[in-house]
């Protein structure tokens, strides 16, 4: 048996970061083994569906790394793999179901299913979603009114009696008392099917042995389950993985605003990064390693040490691992490359020159994200940078030592970082004060900060020139 394994979005808005954490550990589990791995558009919501959010969650795999074996883009002999184009085979088998009794058509109109929905809350009886009352149809009565052109959905009869039992990978047998399961809707009035027919007739017929995904769905499960048995076919094996929590302890939402997987990328956030981070989400590596690639995972990963508990997204943390990313994983090439992709696409691009990549080098040690490089090197680029209070108050009581300075400087020979710090840390001896008494006003005219990388490598790269103008001007107030 090849395992395949698949994710299936909908696209209805953002990418989700919980589409990313259910990619990392589909696509994991599927290379692990030798397996497949598959995207499944699932647009079959058309009152919610958004044209452009498919292109916007292929963009977010491609970005993250994660290629699927099959795909709206990559499509082989078992699509299509977007499930709006199926729905003539999903029409297809939910008629099997009715036509072996294990489905049946329901011809309440929405305006009735919200009075009743309205009259049981005020009984305070329970509702499961159906009263069930077109569930005593004849079929031919059935047939009739579907025949007289009578809207209708097709409904799942589920059954009324005993338990349905769904074993997962993670939780054991997990036991769903039958007589508190809802007759789910299959096809909808417009001829769409819903998640629950979509999502079993594609698993099937696209071979997928795994069913990996979100806890959330742990309830339909026993739905399923009676799909497949409905349609005569074997079960997948079911693994729900735990949920991802937000900073208050709730289920990590886009609805409630936490980030998107394109707001960390706008943050800057590295796509290793980001997936290191997921992996961490409820499992661990055996040498407890928290810096680790995909193929890390690759060789490493076991259901076994996957915890049930839930995982806070901690943004803190992730940035972080970022930094970490960033001067211990990556090279400076790689931070530079990665650093003018970013700057490119926030449309702030720079030359990628050796000044660049001198400054790049200078920063990476105090970045934690690439969107905080423009707002730390703003001096580097321009001389219309802003001065921090602090950084005034320097040059304000500084001004003696910045003469000083200014004079010394201009008379080197040379703006090597190793002939500054010499002649500086001389004329701070002259002057009977430590180095550093001399280089915060220093700091604070020059970059207008008290906070920057290695002063003699800033005036390196600054130049001569400019240091000094930066001076006059700071001297002249």
């Amino acid at each position: 048996m090849t395992v395949t394994t698949r994710i299936a979005p909908s696209p209805t808005g953002d990418p989700h970061v919980g589409t990313a954490y259910q990619a990392l550990f589909n696509s994991v589990f599927a290379a692990q083994n030798g397996g497949k791995f598959i995207v499944r558009i699932e647009d079959t919501d058309r009152n919610r569906y958004n044209a452009q959010s498919e292109g916007r969650i292929l963009d977010m795999l491609d970005w993250l790394g994660i290629h699927p074996d099959a795909s709206p883009r990559n499509e082989d002999s078992l699509g299509p793999y977007t499930q709006s184009l199926r729905a003539d085979l999903h029409r297809q088998y939910a008629m099997q179901l009715l036509d072996a009794g294990k489905a049946y058509r329901a011809f309440d109109t929405p305006e009735e299913l919200d009075e009743r929905r309205r009259a049981a809350e005020a009984r305070k009886d329970s509702y499961l979603g159906y009263d069930r009352r077109d569930r005593a149809l004849t079929r031919e009565e059935s047939d009739a009114r579907a025949g007289a052109g009578e809207a209708f959905v097709i409904r799942l009869a589920s059954p009324l009696e005993g338990q349905t039992v769904v074993r997962d990978r993670l939780r054991g047998d997990v036991t769903f008392q039958n007589a508190e399961l809802d007759d789910k809707v299959l096809l909808k009035r417009d001829g769409f099917p819903t998640y629950h027919l979509a999502a079993m007739v594609d698993d099937h017929l696209m071979g997928v042995t795994h069913v990996i995904r979100a806890e959330e769905w742990l309830t339909s499960t026993p739905t399923h389950i009676h799909i497949l048995e409905g349609l005569g076919w074997a079960q997948p094996e079911w693994i729900h993985t735990p949920w991802l929590l937000s900073a208050g302890g709730k289920k990590y939402s886009k609805r409630r605003g936490d980030p998107s997987v394109e707001d960390f990328r706008r943050m800057g956030i590295l796509p290793q990064a980001l997936l290191n981070y997921l992996g961490m989400m409820g499992w661990t590596m055996p040498d407890g390693e928290e810096v680790f690639g995909v193929q890390d995972m690759v060789r490493h990963f076991s259901w076994e040490r996957v915890s049930l508990g839930g995982s806070t997204f901690d943004v803190t943390k992730l940035k972080w691992l970022n930094g970490k990313y960033l001067r211990e994983v990556l090279t400076p090439d790689e931070v530079a490359s990665q650093l003018q992709a970013f700057l490119t696409l926030a449309g702030t691009p720079v030359p990628d020159d050796a000044y660049f990549r001198q400054v790049v080098a200078m920063l990476t040690p105090r970045l934690e994200t690439l969107g905080e490089f423009m707002d730390k090197t703003a001096y580097f680029w321009t001389d219309e940078y802003s001065v921090t209070d602090k950084a005034q108050k320097l040059i304000a009581e500084g001004q003696d030592l910045l003469r000083a300075a200014r004079d010394t400087l201009s008379g080197l020979p040379d703006f090597r970082h190793d002939t500054t710090d010499a002649a500086l840390r001389a004329l701070a001896e002259t002057q009977g004060i430590k180095p550093g008494k001399l280089m915060q006003p220093l700091r604070a005219a020059v970059a207008g900060t008290s906070e920057s990388p290695g002063l003699f490598e800033m005036l390196e790269a600054l130049g001569q020139e400019r240091v000094l103008a930066r001076l006059d001007r700071a001297i002249q107030g």
